[in-house]
């Protein structure tokens, strides 16, 4: 429910950031895999919340967040790709090279994120809010507006087509 005193709305929107900020960030930084950005994002979220403080449920606010989080980071992810395919942008993302001992998980892990950018957002948002949100399926659920049963089933065709994308591709 709304909560009337502008003191209970920043309480409750500090404490919305204590407990959710970091699953919010981890879930940004799978969409759009710059840390900058990925702060970006839920400071963004976060602004959001904030102008539209008198209206929120407070008790769904998490949720709220967690949608807010994945729309900002989807147009990020838009625009980002508009800019490069226009040649307005280069990519921001320098890989850099670790000690040769890391060099094998290094690849693996950019070839793991490359099969994410290529999922369809149905999949990848389930997938980056169960790996990566610290929320139940039920909430993921909530959040996306999903049924129960479908976080759980997008989950794992997710993970299947990572797993046949890296087979196909010579990875373990």
């Amino acid at each position: 429910m709304p909560l009337p005193d502008p003191a209970q709305q920043r309480s409750a929107l500090e404490q919305l950031y204590v407990e959710h900020e970091r699953g919010l960030y981890n879930v940004a930084y799978r969409y759009v895999w710059n840390r900058d950005d990925a702060r970006d994002v839920v400071h963004d979220a976060f602004a959001r919340l904030w102008r539209k403080r008198t209206a929120i449920d407070w008790e769904r606010a998490a949720g709220l967040a967690y949608t807010i989080v994945l729309g900002i980071a989807r147009n990020r992810r838009r625009a980002f790709a508009i800019r490069r395919a226009l040649g307005l942008a280069r990519d921001e993302r320098p890989e850099v090279a670790p000690p040769d001992v890391e060099l094998a998980a290094a690849r693996r892990d950019a070839a793991v994120r490359r099969c994410i950018d290529e999922l369809p957002d149905r999949l990848r948002s389930v997938l980056v809010m169960c790996l990566y949100s610290g929320l139940d399926h039920a909430q993921i659920a909530a959040v996306l507006g999903v049924a129960l049963g479908t976080v759980g089933s997008r989950r794992s065709e997710a993970v299947a087509r990572i797993r046949a994308i890296l087979e196909e591709r010579g990875h373990d």
